[in-house]
């Protein structure tokens, strides 16, 4: 029986954007060709358009959508799955519109039927612009909300990881003030606790996470914030805790992240989007991987934006997108090695 390498669906992210300069350069990128099978979901002509503008070389083989559901077990080679059913030769690089923003999505909703059907193992994305999917009429903060309810999944949080840092979030794209009011001790615990679960599949062991608290000074003993350390992230810790898993916390977060810190903890659990995202991005911006946590299935991104500033110019840095499609590997393989086990 052939042994396939595990397929990865790829979605090019808005077709303004870095997306499809960093898609292409990962589908000639010799090490991901080794490791899996990248199917890039997107639209073969405006890939055509960037890897001229690029000088990226010519394109791998390209199927229609409609069509390469046929032969998805023979695919073996890098392929593009061309989803436009509009024509997208009108896009113009760094400018966002209702065409890019549709187009985008269409993307994402064929990666994710396709995984739900498990004809690809994992999905990695590309970046998507926000104000393209509004104008389009598709009023989602970002990949996670799409993910969660496209594949009804019942409890969902982001997680940020790379070699140096790792980070959960009990909340992400709301604005500030709106935090407190979204922090609850089940929420919380079932961060932690789905955090813990991926760790311990990432790491192969058992891991050390912290949860950050919430106010300066952790509270201070309520001399900041609402006593949100005392009400709801400190009973979420202990029934954590109670439930086996290794957590320390809450601790203030202009102290959590230094590196004797670091080096000792697999997963800081954040409460808000950029608690996490300032530190991980100052250390590690070229590098980080986004990871859907909760999901049916495997779900991995970049950790930039669109760059519309540079794109379609040769510019963009592929690590990201690189380092993503390189951790959904790396995850499918052990689910896959778990299915096995278990059949035996």
């Amino acid at each position: 029986m052939t042994i396939h390498l595990p397929r990865i669906a790829v979605t090019m992210g808005d077709p303004a954007g870095v997306g499809p300069e960093v898609c292409l350069r990962l589908m000639s990128h010799a090490p991901t060709r080794k490791r899996c099978t990248p199917l890039l979901f997107g639209d073969a002509v405006v890939l055509e358009r960037v890897a001229e503008c690029c000088r990226l070389g010519p394109l791998p083989h390209v199927v229609k959508f409609a069509e390469w559901e046929q032969d998805w077990d023979q695919i073996t080679e890098p392929t593009i799955v061309n989803c436009t059913d509009e024509h997208l030769g009108e896009v113009t690089a760094g400018v966002v519109s209702e065409l890019t923003g549709r187009a985008s999505y269409r993307y994402i909703k064929a990666a994710i039927e396709a995984a739900m059907c498990d004809k690809v193992d994992a999905v990695a994305t590309g970046p998507i612009h926000k104000k393209a999917l509004n104008a389009a009429g598709i009023h989602y903060p970002g990949h996670t909300e799409i993910f969660t309810e496209e594949t009804r999944a019942e409890r969902t949080c982001m997680m940020l990881t790379c070699d140096e840092i790792t980070c959960s979030f009990v909340t992400t794209h709301v604005g500030y003030r709106d935090v407190p009011t979204l922090l609850t001790i089940e929420r919380i615990v079932e961060v932690i606790g789905i955090s813990h679960a991926t760790m311990n599949q990432m790491r192969g062991k058992r891991p050390d996470l912290v949860v950050c608290a919430l106010n300066p000074h952790a509270g201070e003993g309520g001399l900041f914030g609402e006593r949100e350390e005392e009400r709801i992230i400190s009973p979420a810790i202990e029934i954590a805790r109670r439930n086996g898993i290794s957590v320390e916390g809450p601790l203030p977060p202009d102290t959590a992240f230094l590196p004797d810190r670091r080096r000792e903890t697999d997963c800081f659990v954040c409460m808000y989007h950029d608690q996490g995202h300032i530190p991980l991005k100052a250390l590690a911006f070229d590098v980080a991987v986004n990871v859907t946590l909760g999901l049916p299935i495997i779900r991995t991104s970049v950790d930039h934006g669109t760059a519309l500033d540079i794109a379609w110019q040769g510019k963009a840095e592929a690590t990201s997108m690189i380092e993503a499609v390189k951790l959904a590997s790396k995850l499918a393989s052990a689910e896959r090695r778990c299915a096995s086990a278990d059949a035996i």
